[in-house]
């Protein structure tokens, strides 16, 4: 009796992709073909715009693997990741972008690491001296920054390319936060996991899309969602100033004591940098709290990760999804169709 291979899903999503999505499926195909494994391919179009939902019909019809998933609108890299997990079913998933950039062959090495027992391989981007040096720099002072704030470590030129068992991929989805990293994620679920480096290949066509205000984004929702530490930050610069104005009143309290109030000059420049100091320091604090504000307000109101327009993937059953759910009562929007 011929024992039936192992599933894997590629979970791919694209955006206005148009001119690479062929170049990038005709790569990944031509890996996968030399796997012991069943492969399905998941793209999930985030709203595009150009010729890409064109071209994932054109696969999609000739390609019995291939699965689309079109969202109503642009929900956001993590959002357009997150519908393809929901809609795997393969033993192993693997996540990567349609640009080119995280090399399909390195997905051997994941299912081979996999297959020792890790349910997550991660990948990190090693830089080389082709990058633009202000772009290693704020890199470096991005995963700096994130993770001297966040509770979760964030691994330096880390990436959405990765690999997760069925395991990993099951405790992710009941992850149903609004503001998603999934990067941090896939830490915090706590399995044992290991990390491949690997070299970025250059980009099939355009240029990235993932601008400043993307990644600020994206480095707020990992900052906010996993961590208090800006909270407690706030209240270290409050006692911090509160400790001067101690200090101050000390100091002038000395003047009275010692019979020298004559000393004593009204400063209005000093008066002012207190007043600007003080001020400047409680706006902080309450743009931090803000922001905390914010993000609780948008995820109380519980509204679906991402919609799906249309779609052949699978659909999670509705007791799935209830368990999908489960503790936040969040859930993903699909209609029939």
């Amino acid at each position: 009796m011929v024992q039936a291979k192992k599933g894997l899903d590629v979970v791919v999503p694209v955006f206005n992709e148009a001119g690479t999505v062929l170049e990038f499926h005709n790569l990944v195909s031509r890996v996968c073909a030399g796997l012991e494994y069943q492969t399905t391919l998941i793209y999930v179009d985030d709203g595009s715009t150009d010729g890409t939902p064109g071209e994932l019909a054109i696969l999609e019809e000739a390609n019995p693997n291939v699965k689309v998933i079109t969202l109503s609108r642009n929900f956001g890299h993590q959002a357009a990741l997150t519908a393809g997990l929901d809609h795997s079913t393969g033993e192993a998933v693997i996540t990567m972008d349609a640009d080119g950039q995280h090399p399909p062959s390195l997905i051997p090495e994941l299912l081979s690491l996999a297959e020792l027992g890790y349910d997550v391989v991660l990948t990190q981007r090693v830089e080389d001296s082709s990058s633009e040096r202000f772009q290693r720099l704020a890199s470096r002072l991005f995963y700096r920054l994130m993770n001297l704030l966040s509770d979760t470590d964030i691994l330096s030129g880390g990436a959405d390319f990765r690999l997760m068992t069925r395991n990993a991929v099951d405790a992710m989805i009941r992850m149903r936060e609004y503001h998603r990293f999934l990067r941090g994620m896939a830490k915090w679920v706590g399995f044992r996991t290991v990390v491949v480096p690997y070299s970025a290949a250059p980009r099939l066509a355009g240029e990235s899309r993932y601008r400043l205000k993307q990644r600020i984004k994206l480095g707020m929702d990992a900052i906010f969602s996993f961590s208090l530490k800006p909270l407690y930050l706030a209240i270290l610069l409050g006692a911090v100033f509160l400790s001067l104005g101690l200090v101050e009143a000390v100091y002038v309290l000395q003047f009275w004591l010692t019979g020298r109030a004559d000393h004593l000059v009204p400063g209005w420049s000093s008066l002012m940098f207190m007043l600007l100091v003080v001020g400047g320091t409680i706006s902080v604090i309450l743009g931090i709290v803000g922001i905390y504000v914010g993000y609780v307000f948008q995820e109380v109101k519980r509204r679906p990760i991402y919609i799906v327009r249309s779609g052949t993937a699978g659909s999670p059953s509705l007791e799935q999804t209830v368990k999908m759910g489960e503790g936040s009562d969040q859930h993903h929007v699909e209609p029939n169709t």
